[in-house]
């Protein structure tokens, strides 16, 4: 007598789990894959990152998400003023804060997942006032220059020996007072420049770039008590966009023009 065996059939993981459980394959099988909640922060900084409707945008969220969801991870990002998510970051474990600026003074202060992207920090002033600036110690000369508290410009003028620094809370605050004459320089990148200019319903020939300071690229920072496999895993996750270019694509959409950054570092990270 035959008898016939009935296997049911295998039903495939869906893509989620799949990428999933290659992210925890790839960081040897961490704990973090079922018992480590994290805690993803970021700031208003178009077009990188922002809201809009109560809902993160820009590149750098588009990045994480895509990130998430190939390592099937869940948390929502919430958007906070930068020296209140960059004081959590530097002291509570599991946290993920973005984009953070990667500078030899914060090198030692997280753990770093990018690069997410490139910008050109310089000074700028206002256009018709006759400043010109030449060297740093020319601007260290200058009555005040406007920099958002705790952003790595301040951190950086202020490693540097600047005593003129002029705090503000906000980008938008600082572009504002800029235009207005408020001061003679403030010091922002290039990449988050045109929004702020919008913001402050001013145009890019209002102000000028009196002097380059230094090229950054900004990172996913993670704080020193989350688990290195967890930051194993998302650096891996990154890569493999770059890879596969849909990295390239999300940069395109939100930077048309702009070259994508590479997996390895570019050698002009800041050396402040």
């Amino acid at each position: 007598m035959t008898s016939s065996l009935h296997h049911p059939a295998r039903t495939p993981l869906p893509q989620r789990a799949r990428n999933a459980l290659l992210a925890c394959l790839v960081a040897l099988a961490s704990p973090w894959c079922v018992a480590t909640e994290l805690e993803l922060l970021t700031e208003e900084n178009p077009p990188l990152n922002y809201s809009e409707n109560g809902q993160p945008k820009g590149l750098s969220v588009d990045v994480v998400l895509e990130i998430q969801h190939r390592i099937g991870s869940h948390e929502p990002i919430k958007v906070q003023p930068w020296a209140r998510a960059y004081r959590t970051a530097s002291t509570v474990p599991n946290v993920a804060l973005f984009g953070t600026a990667r500078t030899a003074a914060r090198e030692e202060m997280f753990q770093w997942v990018g690069p997410v992207a490139t910008a050109v920090a310089s000074l700028y002033g206002k256009r018709g006032s006759g400043l010109r600036i030449n060297s740093l110690d020319e601007a260290k000369a200058v009555s005040r220059i406007l920099v958002v508290r705790d952003f790595y410009t301040h951190q950086m003028l202020e490693k540097l020996g600047f005593t003129n620094l002029e705090l503000v809370p906000k980008p938008e605050t600082m572009v504002k007072m800029a235009v207005n004459g408020r001061a003679p320089l403030m010091f922002v990148g290039n990449l988050t420049l045109p929004d702020l200019l919008e913001k402050a319903e001013a145009k890019r020939s209002d102000v000028e770039l009196l002097y380059t300071v230094t090229s950054i690229q900004t990172y996913i920072a993670f704080s020193l008590g989350t688990p290195k496999d967890v930051v194993h895993a998302w650096q891996v996750a990154l890569d493999s966009m770059k890879r596969d270019g849909s990295y390239a694509a999300i940069y395109a959409k939100w930077l048309p023009g702009e070259t994508p950054t590479r997996i390895k570092p570019d050698p002009i990270i800041s050396p402040y």
